[in-house]
């Protein structure tokens, strides 16, 4: 006599499903980017660590990266679009004005990475938001409502 299982009773009997981590497989240096042979997935679950092979390749390691280690979401970044001391267009819009001009990058940074530049006509240094086409967009301070 045997019985047969199924339904929520056989859920019962599944086994847990493990969660997945990504780590490097050698040394990574930093501002290197990240192919499919620099990682692998291992059977752990660790907090702050990305669990897909698709969203770490094509990345560009912000740190060093050590092997079995598991990769976390600061460590890696969109590629660097604007190196340090590059020349890019600056532009502020506000209300359909828009102003271009040269600024100088004071560090490097990817697409959506906040940087801070130099405008070379003032002299004066802003923070703005690098473009996919390497330019940076500077957003005008919030001006009080009265």
């Amino acid at each position: 006599m045997f019985l047969a299982i199924s339904g929520p009773l056989l859920a019962l009997f599944a086994l847990p499903a493990q969660a997945q981590t990504v780590v490097a497989t050698h040394t990574i240096r930093s501002q290197s980017i990240l192919t499919a042979a620099d990682i692998e997935l291992i059977e752990q679950n660790v907090a702050g660590a990305y669990i897909a092979l698709d969203e770490v390749v094509g990345m560009e390691a912000r740190v060093v990266l050590y092997p079995g280690r598991p990769i976390r979401i600061d460590d890696i970044g969109p590629p660097a679009l604007v190196e340090r001391n590059q020349i890019v267009t600056l532009f502020y819009s506000v209300a359909g004005l828009t102003i271009a001009t040269e600024a100088r990058s004071l560090g490097r940074a990817g697409v959506g990475d906040r940087v801070r530049v130099m405008n070379l006509s003032s002299r004066s240094t802003v923070s703005g938001w690098v473009q996919p086409d390497g330019s940076v967009s500077v957003a005008p301070p919030s001006l009080p409502i009265r």
